[in-house]
């Protein structure tokens, strides 16, 4: 069966379905009425290497807030039922990516505490029809669905574009190693994460 979690989400605003296999190779089903998201997800699902199937809609009528918000929120619940426990997993993971002129830097611990650290001037308020203000709801909505501690920190910058996708990436390189089996017992002194 494997390392696998499910969640389905349907409120006033939105109705979200996420499906995650973290022994998975990287494929991404994503579909979303937002474009860049779309691409965003995608990124993250293949630099993971955890298959991600994704069908969201909502109310874009108004803006893509809740339907980015929700995503993330169901992401980190389907992903805190795919590791489970926590037994063997290697805890921690860190990456610094770049993408041409940008630079971005992720560190996380899946510890079950929830707390964002988000360091990112962007440039442009505007990738296509995506409020760039919104990643930083995507990833708080991560950090609030799966209980883990997340520090983002952009150290370059000139094309927005290239900001946000070095910043998925790194998460993305980060979650890999951090949900990666390297023993038995689970990593923590207190016994229990």
């Amino acid at each position: 069966m494997g390392r696998r979690g499910r969640i389905e989400r349907s409120t006033a605003e939105t109705e979200i379905t996420v499906s995650v296999n973290l022994d998975g190779e990287g494929k991404g089903e994503i579909s979303t009425p937002a474009g860049f998201f779309n691409h965003m997800l995608q990124t993250l699902a293949r630099h993971s290497c955890i298959d991600l199937d994704v069908k969201a809609t909502g109310d874009v009528d108004v803006d893509l807030h809740h339907l980015v918000e929700d995503t993330g929120i169901v992401f980190g619940e389907a992903l805190a039922q795919a590791v489970g426990d926590k037994r063997g997993i290697e805890r921690f993971g860190e990456a610094l990516v770049p993408m041409d002129e940008a630079l971005a830097q992720v560190a996380l611990d899946l510890s079950g505490r929830s707390f964002l650290r988000f360091s990112a001037s962007l440039p442009a308020h505007r990738v296509g029809d995506f409020d760039t203000e919104l990643v930083q709801e995507f990833f708080q909505g991560v950090v609030r669905g799966a209980g883990i501690t997340l520090h983002i920190r952009l150290l370059e910058c000139t094309n927005t574009h290239h900001a946000i996708e070095a910043m998925f990436k790194a998460f993305a390189r980060a979650l890999r190693m951090a949900v990666q089996v390297v023993g038995e017992d689970v990593p923590s002194t207190k016994g229990v994460l």
